[in-house]
């Protein structure tokens, strides 16, 4: 069901507005408007511009709070609202009191990135075994660290090496790269370096700070990193003990800081106003909608706030802010399914939430298609435990569509394909047949399915009508192919239809003449019967031979139509029988069709096989009935979503 919504109007001094959200607002759910968009072209508004005052603070904390493991949970639900002044003071104090040991922690860290890129830079040529030292010390032999790429390497060997007068040592290879050192006279140390250029080479410059060969750089160097991280780790720790009594604190000022930054953004939908000749004072404007329930609240608690002015509108009057959004509020059984209403689109606030209608057709559909007592229970049992635990909506819908297979699967008497183990309550899918005049022996399932399909599509009539009467769509209740005409049409074929298979007497053929031909040529000839009502000219007319052509299309399309989506439906019993075909397979292959040993692997196998392969595609054609055989009627689903601006949940925060 839609929730009903009232326009607000929230008004009081600029500074004043932090408090407001933070006291009243905070409280409710509000979709906020952009006052500067709604009230467009007021020359006394301007934007409420100022930087977030939280952020620093949230910084210093975070960095307080590095100490402490992430998984940690401090942040108690507590009615404590500690202001931006005492979270300052706090931290600062917090910060005072371990300063000495965070400055070593700091100093330690960075001496740590030191040795970790010394460490880097040396370990691929950890295989050159010289001196470091003694190699920065030649006189006449020049040296450069480097690397090619493996490709490259390769070319450089074939190709350069044999005509470069110097010595290139391998050392180490990555996945990408071939590290090394050469070595060159120095009056050919331009043109080896040319040479090497020419290949790729990347120079990699080694400082002179380290001693002995790379191998004992590198064993120096992790021995110092091993140091420092012990020293780290220890001050840390005695930073952590000394945090330990204020933790609860630490992350109890977090979660403020993030409710009080949060709250703080609301400026971006309010106004400034100001007119010097008539107040003295600058004052903020928001405007959004909330429920009516939440709203008679809201304004009730704020009447005795002298800086807090709030003005509730009428959803209908000019000044409203447009077409209400839409808030969808459901029974926890049918909430899952406010997922395919999202897909298709969210209703309009004027318009039929379907949500319910979906839960129950989608569900009793699925179980038609799909009827299985076993299978059924395993799907509701998952589905359950899908929407417990992981909180998806699509195992919810998996969950009552279960059941409903259970349902159809003691109709069917089919236990995981056995169809022999109880006696079915209605009939077996495959077996039973039903006689009809003129068509002769069809399946009874596809019968049934038929049928069930035109109550759908004649209810949904009905609601297109209710629903074009509560928005004041005359011309289309009356007119529309989903409107009055088209039910009056489609009734009576229907009910032809039903008198013939049944051997009644069929009324006169002026008066079904009459009944089927007059809505008909409403539908084709709605656009200049409309036009003439609301006395218009009918445009892009194009003379009497093409409209008639026009309209013959138009009623060919219209009784197309009818047929395709009624006939659509018989997918319904075809999947059914399908499902009942495919278990015989199964049971065939394991060997129990024929009464003997069952290979109840090949059972098993089957069954979890079908559950996956059939559910799937059940569930997508459903779903395929729902949005154009059953939608297509009476749903737009032009609407704008309900967006709570305000309320700071903590689900966000995870």
């Amino acid at each position: 069901m839609i929730t009903k919504m009232k326009f607000i109007t929230i008004t009081g001094p600029r500074d004043d507005i932090d408090r407001m959200v933070d006291t009243y607002l905070s409280d409710y759910e509000i979709h906020l408007e952009n006052a500067l968009t709604e009230l467009y072209g007021t020359s006394t508004l301007h934007p409420y511009i100022s930087s977030n005052p939280y952020t620093e603070y949230m910084e210093r904390i975070d960095q307080l709070l590095v100490y402490f493991d992430k998984e940690r949970k401090h942040a108690e639900e507590t009615s404590a609202k500690p202001t931006k002044e005492a979270i300052r003071q706090f931290i600062e104090s917090t910060e005072k009191n371990i300063g000495s040991y965070q400055q070593k922690d700091v100093e330690l860290k960075a001496v740590l990135e030191k040795k970790q890129e010394s460490l880097e830079l040396i370990a691929p040529f950890v295989n050159l075994d010289y001196p470091i030292e003694k190699i920065v010390q030649m006189d006449k032999i020049r040296f450069r660290f480097g690397r090619f790429t493996h490709i490259n390497y390769e070319k450089f060997k074939k190709y350069v090496y044999d005509m470069s007068p110097s010595i290139f040592v391998e050392c180490s290879k990555d996945e990408e790269y071939t590290y090394g050192v050469y070595f060159t006279p120095v009056q050919y140390l331009q043109r080896v370096d040319a040479l090497y250029i020419s290949m790729n080479w990347e120079t990699i410059f080694i400082p002179d700070e380290y001693n002995g060969t790379p191998k004992e750089a590198v064993q120096t160097l992790q021995k110092e990193i091993k140091t420092i991280n012990e020293q780290i780790q220890e001050t840390q720790a005695a930073i952590r003990g000394m945090l330990e009594p204020y933790a609860p604190a630490l992350y109890g000022a977090k979660k403020r800081l993030e409710v009080l930054s949060h709250n703080f953004n609301i400026r971006k939908y309010a106004a400034l106003t100001r007119d010097e000749f008539v107040q003295k004072e600058t004052r903020y404007l928001l405007r959004g909608w909330m429920s009516t329930k939440d709203a008679q609240r809201f304004f009730e608690e704020t009447q005795a706030d002298p800086n807090v002015e709030v003005i509730v509108e009428d959803d209908d009057t000019p000044h409203g802010g447009g077409t209400p959004p839409t808030k969808i509020r459901n029974f926890a059984l049918f909430r899952p399914y406010e997922l395919f209403i999202k897909m298709y689109g969210v209703p309009n606030y004027r318009e039929f939430d379907p949500t319910w209608l979906v839960a129950l057709t989608y569900s009793l559909l699925f179980g038609a298609m799909f009827g299985d007592v076993g299978q059924g229970a395993l799907l509701a049992l998952g589905g359950f435990w899908l929407y417990r635990k992981k909180k998806a909506d699509l195992g919810g819908i998996i969950a009552l569509a279960g059941v409903f297979s259970v349902v159809f699967g003691f109709l069917y008497g089919s236990v995981f394909g056995f169809e022999h183990l109880i006696e079915p309550l209605w009939l077996h899918p495959m077996s039973e047949m039903t006689q009809l005049p003129f068509i002769g022996s069809l399946n009874t399932v596809f019968v049934a399915a038929v049928v069930f399909g035109i109550f759908l599509i004649l209810t949904t009539l009905v609601l297109n009508i209710v629903s074009g009467i509560k928005t004041h769509h005359t011309a289309e209740v009356l007119f529309d192919r989903n409107g009055v005409a088209g039910l009056l049409f489609y009734g009576t074929l229907i009910l032809a239809l039903v008198l013939f298979m049944t051997g009644s007497r069929l009324p006169a053929a002026i008066i079904l003449a009459v009944l089927l031909g007059v809505p008909l040529l409403m539908m084709a000839l709605q656009e200049p019967i409309v036009a003439r009502l609301e006395h218009k000219r009918l445009e892009g007319s194009e003379g009497p031979v093409m409209f008639a052509v026009q309209a013959f299309f138009e009623i060919f399309e219209i009784l197309l139509s009818y047929f395709s989506n009624t006939i659509s439906f018989v997918r319904v019993g075809a999947f059914a029988v399908s499902h009942a075909a495919m278990m015989q397979v199964v049971l065939m292959l394991s060997g129990a069709a024929e009464g003997g040993d069952t290979n109840w692997v090949i059972v098993v196998l089957g069954n979890l096989f079908v559950i996956g392969l059939e559910g799937l595609v059940v569930g997508i054609q459903v779903l395929r009935l729902e949005f154009y055989e059953i939608f297509s009627h009476f749903y737009k689903g032009d609407g704008r979503p309900f967006v709570n601006n305000v309320r700071y949940e903590t689900k966000a925060r995870n």
